[in-house]
């Protein structure tokens, strides 16, 4: 199949992720475990298409640089499309809210009541549901994701503020 002849779901999404592993701190199984999983979710399932660029499939490199979070996208084959840098700050709250219910939960989860758990889990999703709301404004204008990209995308984002 030529490149012209793929249709537009195969080109407008993600094929590799990576993260800067000088950006990550020293992490806790939890986290590392969440990390996996939002990357192989991510790539099996997504919708990634920088604005106003036809191109695809695509990489992305995240990464944290002076404060900013760098989407660092590229074809397939290496070839550079744009590089985003985005303030933290609108994250740095629901972020910060974000670990602290994911701690209670994984607290919970080893000696809490299953209503106790499920209970911190709904809180957690919602949080995690306003964080990747706030992840899709910021990026409106420069990628379009669908929810389940942002909830992954989200997840990353929060493995690289882990500071251990």
């Amino acid at each position: 199949m030529t490149d012209k002849a793929k249709p537009a779901a195969m080109k407008q999404r993600l094929v590799g992720v990576t993260l800067d592993e000088a950006s990550i701190g020293r992490a806790n199984p939890d986290v590392e475990h969440e990390r996996a999983i939002a990357i192989y979710d991510l790539l099996e399932q997504n919708h990634f298409k920088p604005v106003e660029h036809e191109g695809g499939p695509y990489t992305l490199s995240l990464s944290i640089n002076d404060n900013r979070l760098v989407f660092d996208i590229r074809l397939e084959d290496g070839t550079p499309v744009v590089a985003h840098l985005f303030s933290l700050s609108p994250l740095r709250r629901i972020v910060k809210d974000y670990y602290m219910i994911c701690d209670s939960y994984y607290q919970a989860i080893r000696t809490a009541t299953p209503d106790k758990i499920e209970a911190i889990d709904m809180g957690r999703r919602g949080i995690h549901n306003e964080g990747s709301r706030i992840l899709i404004e910021r990026l409106k204008d420069k990628v379009t994701v669908d929810m389940d990209t942002a909830r992954r995308l989200f997840t990353l984002i929060c493995v690289l503020h882990w500071k251990g």
